[in-house]
């Protein structure tokens, strides 16, 4: 048994907001007790407040993408990130011109069911 996985075929979750999708490491492809997915939002999408229970820590590759916290409304560009603890009421969005290109890392995995999104 290798004591490494190689992940060359990233599960493309389908969405119907325009918003690129790639997990590496997750439930959805290669199981691990973290989720790892590359993705690229559009210019001006969002996403509905949620209050998941899992950490989710972003890295900014490219772009800007904007975080709100509460009463605070974070704006990070590429080389920064970020770590939102479990339970925390956040809704994340790209309200700009150009595509924001980040990794998430969630732990634990992401889970649609925890993430608990707000309706619209």
């Amino acid at each position: 048994m290798k004591n490494y996985k190689v992940q060359r075929a990233p599960f493309v979750v389908p969405t119907d907001d325009g918003k690129l999708v790639e997990e590496h490491f997750g439930l959805a492809s290669i199981e691990a007790d973290l989720s790892l997915a590359h993705m690229i939002a559009p210019p001006r999408w969002s996403e509905p407040f949620q209050t998941p229970e899992f950490d989710e820590f972003t890295y900014i590759v490219k772009g800007k993408k904007k975080f709100v916290i509460g009463d605070d409304e974070i704006i990070l560009e590429a080389g920064q990130s970020i770590k939102i603890s479990q339970g925390t009421r956040v809704q994340y969005s790209n309200p700009f011109e150009e595509s924001c290109e980040y990794i998430a890392i969630c732990r634990p995995p992401f889970e649609l069911d925890l993430a608990h999104r707000e309706a619209l």
